[in-house]
């Protein structure tokens, strides 16, 4: 499989983040390619991480069929055969979206992040050592770095169009989406990290945080959307290296941010784009990172 730093389908392109390039089915159906590009300190790196696109793909795509019957959803197929079936345009593009392509529902999205916190780490730890609070809002004295919040914490979250996004209050989502909508978006992003924290620790992997994006379909029915419980959206930790009291090495990026951590200490990274080169030995490193947590998360090795 050929690594893909960005596309070019023949369809209106209408978005292009840091990782998915999206593309118009229509009106009614939309296109997620997702490349192998990389983010880290929010920088997208000049290398990309092969097999990263797919992994993110058909994590996804695996978990969207696990919930079927729970959680209505977004996802239609992320089989390139049906995608090419139900959209002829892609006959010709089939090695370009095999493994990293899902059509799904069009819908317009809440322009709200709903993040569980089933553990206090990355940027919520940062604001409890410093206040003792989560986006203001006041949590229970004496948790240390990394440990296991009883119950999860829904800790929404602006959209950000750049930069990093912003907790925000639960009574700030009702202001926003209204009482009913907020409360539907708590109550579906709750039931989905309860499943999924679940699951995957009974593979090995903690899911510390995740997040979520709901949308409204043609019907009026609010529905998850975008990528779900992936190594991208989630802070993924394996179980048998958990240490509550400390900062827990990342299932995922954890070569690139290292390398990138001394290149910044060393001084010859200001942490501003464009990063630094990524030797060879990083990018497999990373690589394998993320295809390992594909085989635990679903049991199976990848295979497009």
């Amino acid at each position: 499989m050929t690594a893909m730093l960005s596309s070019d389908l023949p369809l209106p392109r209408i978005g292009r983040g840091k990782v998915r390039d999206i593309y118009a089915v229509g009106d009614d159906r939309v296109l997620l390619l997702t490349t192998d590009r990389i983010s880290a300190f929010d920088v997208v790196m000049a290398e990309t991480i092969p097999m990263k696109g797919a992994v993110l793909t058909q994590i996804s795509a695996w978990w969207f069929r696990q919930l079927e019957g729970t959680v209505p959803h977004h996802m239609i197929s992320a089989d390139a055969d049906e995608i090419i079936r139900a959209v002829p345009e892609l006959k010709n593009h089939r090695a370009d979206i095999v493994g990293r392509a899902m059509l799904c529902k069009r819908t317009t999205v809440f322009p709200i992040e709903c993040v569980i916190r089933g553990y206090i780490s990355g940027s919520a730890w940062k604001e409890y050592a410093a206040e003792g609070t989560l986006a203001g809002e006041k949590l229970a004295a004496g948790l240390v770095e990394s440990q296991k919040l009883e119950p999860a914490i829904f800790s929404p979250a602006t959209k950000a169009e750049a930069g990093h996004d912003e907790n925000i209050t639960v009574a700030r989502v009702r202001e926003i989406l209204g009482a009913d909508v907020a409360a539907t978006l708590e109550k579906m992003a709750r039931d989905v990290y309860g499943y999924g924290e679940q699951t995957s620790r009974a593979r090995g992997i903690i899911i510390a945080d995740t997040k979520f994006e709901f949308g409204r379909d043609r019907d009026g029915r609010i529905i998850l959307i975008d990528e779900v419980m992936t190594p991208d959206s989630s802070r993924f930790w394996a179980v048998d290296a958990y240490k509550p009291g400390q900062p827990q090495p990342s299932f995922d990026k954890q070569p690139l941010r290292d390398y990138l951590d001394v290149e910044r200490h060393a001084g010859r990274w200001n942490g501003d784009a464009p990063a630094p080169a990524l030797p060879a030995s990083v990018v497999e490193a990373t690589s394998k990172r993320y295809l390992e947590a594909y085989r635990r998360v679903t049991g199976t090795e990848l295979k497009v």
